[in-house]
């Protein structure tokens, strides 16, 4: 029988570090299931999920804490997805003007409709021809039973007056 363990990274950036992490899950008899990661501001961080014999967790879990000792903080969680769940999945781009607090704006709002952020990416990007900064992100959703897409695109672009928002 398999576990499922989530796995945090984080360490300055140095080339090895994802081959590290990689060379502990193999060697515990683990699989690779799905990961992101990035280097951001010098610091190389990362999600992952894998999947390794329950026999051999508890060896795979003290392998990965003792990449401290290369400088890589390794931080392991127990899967605990609850079966099925929610509404509807939707994948939502927000465009705007950067502004501070815009995050939370939109976070804020997402909270108080029951929305459940599944995946989030955000970025700064140069408006064309305007030369200033826009905000974007690009995320995965899963809404709850009594919201429709209608209502989480009206509810977001209150949240700004230039925000543009698509859902797919």
């Amino acid at each position: 029988m398999n576990t499922s363990l989530v796995l945090t990274i984080l360490g300055p950036d140095r080339t090895g570090l994802v081959g590290a992490v990689a060379d502990a899950v193999a060697g515990h008899g683990g699989s690779w299931q799905e990961s992101r990661m990035a280097r951001l501001a010098g610091q190389f961080a990362g999600i992952l999920r894998v999947e390794c014999p329950t026999a051999n967790r508890e060896a795979l879990e003290k392998d990965l804490t003792s990449l401290g000792e290369r400088g890589l903080t390794v931080t392991v969680a127990h899967d605990v997805s609850p079966a099925g769940g929610g509404g509807e999945t939707l994948v939502i781009d927000i465009t705007g003007h950067d502004e501070p607090g815009i995050v939370k704006r939109i976070a804020s709002t997402l909270a108080g409709l029951g929305v459940n952020v599944e995946e989030l990416e955000t970025s700064l990007e140069s408006a064309p021809m305007a030369g200033h900064l826009l905000f974007c992100t690009r995320g995965k959703v899963r809404l709850p039973d009594n919201l429709n897409p209608a209502e989480l695109i009206e509810a977001l672009e209150k949240v700004g007056a230039d925000l543009t928002v698509d859902v797919q």
